[in-house]
């Protein structure tokens, strides 16, 4: 299969956490997410643009944070023109953004300068909120493919 997001041939990690086991490698992990993804797990200032054939958009804090809790690893943020970040994951040796797509193939300047602080999102209540759905969609998933 062919993966659309940055970092996809990147050399596969694997989950470090309880839980977790049946997720094989980020390529999996992003297939289970495309289950997952939904307009309310998006970013509220990016619902307009969400859409089933663009599922990766406004998922990017609380996708890196669930992914840092699978895989371990730092969440970095690529500087955006409205002062905001858009974060992406350091495993390893491996580096990918598995929302990357919602660029629409526009590769951002990945340079692991600008560490992202769980604290610092998640004190903002609405986005915690929403990465705890996915989380728990996540984790349905998973129940679902026993």
């Amino acid at each position: 299969m062919k993966y659309g997001f940055y970092g996809a041939e990147s050399k596969a990690v694997k989950p470090i956490h309880a839980g977790y086991e049946k997720i094989a490698d980020q390529r999996d992990l992003y297939l289970l997410l495309c289950d997952c993804w939904c307009v309310e797990t998006c970013a509220p200032r990016l619902r307009g643009e969400w859409s089933f054939e663009n599922k990766t958009v406004g998922q990017c804090s609380i996708t890196s944070f669930l992914i840092q809790d699978i895989f371990g690893g730092e969440v970095y943020g690529v500087p955006l023109e409205n002062g905001g970040f858009h974060c992406y994951n350091v495993v390893g040796q491996s580096k990918f953004d598995l929302t990357s797509e919602q660029f629409g193939g526009k590769t951002l300047p990945y340079d692991d300068q600008h560490p992202q602080s769980r604290e610092e999102h998640f004190a903002d209540e609405e986005k915690k909120a929403r990465y705890l759905l996915l989380k728990k969609k996540l984790s349905e998933k998973l129940k679902e493919n026993n």
